[in-house]
């Protein structure tokens, strides 16, 4: 399907993804449990009152038209300040014990391991509410039982098909490449890599051999056990040598040799999300299922962009009753939707824009996708991890290279 949306510049996405996941995690301290403001459901909101809100560029319109109807109800004040995506959450931290800092700030769900471990977040209490969300999103943005943001939206990863050159999705990891050569294109399929590998990207094939980041207890949390080692460890590290000697897989590729590469029809295919699609929409797309290459699914990791209350704020009930009955609308979420084309993380939202094929691709995708863990060990891993990757597509000893980085990692995490 050709698309012709105005949508964010497709470089953005990825890199907000990565840059949210990239925090070491060091700096925290112990600071009390915040209280928990009630979701405001009644028809008489709080009047009066003061919020700043930190935004980026891609969703000031959206909040703002927001903003404006939360005043006119309500007498509230509320003030919008830009914020570049990929300083929010050091500025929120280092802001909030000083008492500055927003009342409510954008963010990225798998910040919480950060942000609780600082105390500068606080719990919400959506009620009734949280039933009208994706059970995914909800689950994100919980954290040690409690519930800290209110998801916006969702996104994940896909295999995005040029329909042009391959017809049929795979059904399997060969069938795809099998069909990357019959289409005599210069790439048989795109897979970002990069000289410092791509974890993330690579995360769908990775688990598909069962090789999960960390363990998951079984209400869904993750553990601080690493998953990466193992069997299935070096099953997938000895996979992706074999790809690479084969020329399916290069670290010459980087994001951007691969966004103009699909679009300039070198490949039937690109394993990316929802941010690249503006890059493609002269081309007629599908999306399908990342084609598993183990034995188990491929599952891409899960983002929860989500609105946070700060733990310090003095108006966390008029925080709250903004999030909860001007932000948590179809209306709202549709909006922010248009504005970023990530699937919005309230169902109703979501099924409204579903007609879309893309969309609903991406969302059918993402219902078997893993929450990125929010745990703050998760900034323990993620050099290890490209490093170990890139070193192992440049002709490495793949099982004795995942050995080292898990052994690396797992000494990390326990200084």
């Amino acid at each position: 399907m050709r698309r012709s949306i105005p949508l964010v510049a497709a470089a953005l996405g990825l890199s907000l993804t990565l840059t949210a996941c990239s925090s070491d995690g060091d700096d925290t301290t112990s600071t009390p449990a915040p209280t928990t403001p009630a979701a405001t459901e009644s028809s008489e909101a709080p009047q009066g009152g003061e919020l700043t809100i930190w935004v980026d560029e891609t969703r000031q319109a959206p909040v703002e038209a927001a903003a404006a109807a939360f005043k006119e109800e309500t007498g509230a004040t509320v003030t919008l300040v830009q914020k570049n995506f990929g300083d929010i959450r050091g500025e929120f931290v280092t802001q909030v014990p000083t008492g500055e800092g927003p009342d409510i700030t954008i963010g990225a769900h798998d910040w919480l391991g950060e942000l609780t471990a600082n105390g500068v977040v606080a719990p919400i209490e959506l009620g009734e509410k949280a039933s009208q969300f994706e059970e995914l999103a909800i689950d994100a943005v919980t954290y040690d039982g409690q519930i800290y943001g209110l998801p916006y939206a969702i996104e994940n990863l896909a295999l995005i098909r040029n329909t042009e050159l391959a017809p049929e999705a795979p059904a399997t990891w060969d069938d795809m490449v099998k069909m990357g050569e019959d289409a005599g294109t210069e790439y048989k399929t795109l897979i970002q890599v990069g000289e410092e590998g791509d974890p993330f990207t690579m995360y769908p094939l990775q688990t598909s051999f069962g090789a999960e980041v960390f363990t998951q207890s079984d209400d869904g949390a993750y553990t601080t056990e690493l998953a990466l080692g193992g069997e299935n460890g070096a099953a997938f590290a000895t996979w992706l040598a074999e790809q690479a000697e084969a020329g399916v897989i290069d670290d010459a590729v980087t994001y951007d040799v691969a966004l103009a590469s699909f679009a300039e029809g070198k490949s039937p295919f690109i394993i990316g999300g929802p941010w690249m699609i503006e890059a493609f929409q002269d081309l007629d797309l599908a999306i399908d299922p990342i084609p598993t290459p183990g034995d188990q699914p491929a599952s891409p990791f899960l983002g929860v962009p989500s609105f946070f209350v700060s733990a310090q704020s003095d108006n966390q009930i008029l925080a709250v009753d903004f999030l909860t009955n001007y932000m948590a609308t179809e209306d709202a979420q549709i909006a922010l939707f248009e504005a970023g084309y990530r699937t919005p993380a309230l169902t109703a939202a979501a099924d409204a824009v579903s007609s879309d094929p893309i969309v609903a691709g991406f969302r059918a995708v993402g219902e078997n996708a893993l929450p990125m863990p929010a745990i703050p060990e998760m900034g323990a891993v993620w050099t290890f991890w490209g490093k170990t990757e890139a070193q192992i597509i440049n002709g490495g000893d793949p099982v004795a290279l995942w050995e080292k980085m898990v052994a690396d990692i797992q000494g990390e995490l326990d200084k």
